[in-house]
């Protein structure tokens, strides 16, 4: 089949790749004019833009969209309403908020044209690993595209999920699912490097995922990160969030569902950013009051660098 990529990031670029090497053909499209070379280079055709993508598709088309959530997804909507016909399918890979599937697939909807959320797995590890794809939205359109996701899935790794924003809500909750994850084993991690005795962390994170109960995908690229750089030494404990994590979140409280593993490891997201809380120096101020425990002076940030 013949897909426009839109969007050469970290993951579109490799999706293209994969999907080349999988026998499809693709058009790619970016903003960067070196993106879109890189894949021309690797046998994917050269858009300048989605007008000129779209024209280099046949009926049935298909526009794969993998850029960044909210407006840029919308603009690039927008476009492509107009200059798509009945039946073509719009895929939405990204990170988007699953609300607004709905309302994009009515307004592509008004054109005959067909709307997929997908949420896509798999990171920079998915050229090799393959994606782990979850799809919303139109469920012959989603049969359609199936060719293409089984070549951008390992096996067994991509299923349809249900009707329009189906597929970003899993994701959304597979998401935060892994910020719970990962907060436990930074914290386990932490405790064995306060041990009384040598320990070697890469070693550790390796045995755990020979037979252990919480071996894992995140626990070997654990054991990778400590094994380049066993102290983390000039790693930043600043942690950015990508949105799904609040959106769990949010979600739990209008379902009344109390996700207080996710939402903690969310709020420590937040405080890895706060180089000098006011929290925790009120809560030092407190204690100088109560019980006359000694404020440390703050260091100067030109000391701590």
């Amino acid at each position: 089949m013949r897909i426009a990529m839109v969007g050469l990031g970290k993951m579109g670029l490799n999706m293209a790749r994969r999907l080349l090497r999988g026998g499809h053909e693709v058009v790619a499209v970016d903003r960067s004019p070196a993106a879109v070379e890189s894949a021309s280079r690797e046998g994917a055709v050269a858009a300048s833009s989605l007008t000129d993508a779209v024209a280099k598709l046949s009926p049935r088309r298909i526009v794969w969209l993998m850029v960044p959530a909210g407006d840029p997804v919308g603009e690039n909507i927008g476009l492509l309403q107009p200059i798509l016909s009945p039946g073509d399918i719009v895929v939405d890979g990204g990170n988007s908020r699953y609300t607004d599937a709905p309302p994009r697939a009515r307004r592509l909807g008004e054109r005959g044209i067909r709307f997929l959320d997908v949420g896509t797995s798999g990171g920079i590890w998915g050229l090799s690993e393959g994606y782990c794809l979850m799809a919303g939205g139109d469920e012959e359109a989603f049969r359609h595209v199936s060719p293409v996701l089984a070549a951008l899935a390992p096996p067994g790794g991509f299923a349809y999920m249900g009707p329009h924003g189906a597929g970003h809500f899993v994701k959304m909750v597979h998401n935060g699912i892994e910020y719970g994850m990962m907060q436990a084993y930074a914290e386990g991690f932490e405790l064995l490097s306060t041990a009384p005795f040598p320990l070697d962390l890469p070693a550790i994170a390796s045995l755990w995922n020979r037979g252990s109960v919480v071996r894992s995908w995140l626990l070997e690229l654990a054991g990778q990160a400590l094994s380049r750089n066993p102290g983390l030494a000039g790693v930043s404990p600043y942690v950015e969030d990508s949105g799904e994590g609040r959106w769990t979140v949010e979600r739990s409280i209008e379902a009344g569902v109390p996700l207080p593993g996710i939402t903690l490891s969310l709020y420590m997201r937040f405080l890895s950013r706060q180089e000098n809380s006011f929290a925790m120096r009120m809560l030092a101020a407190l204690r100088n009051e109560f019980g006359g425990h000694a404020v440390h002076p703050a260091i100067p940030k030109a000391e701590k660098e």
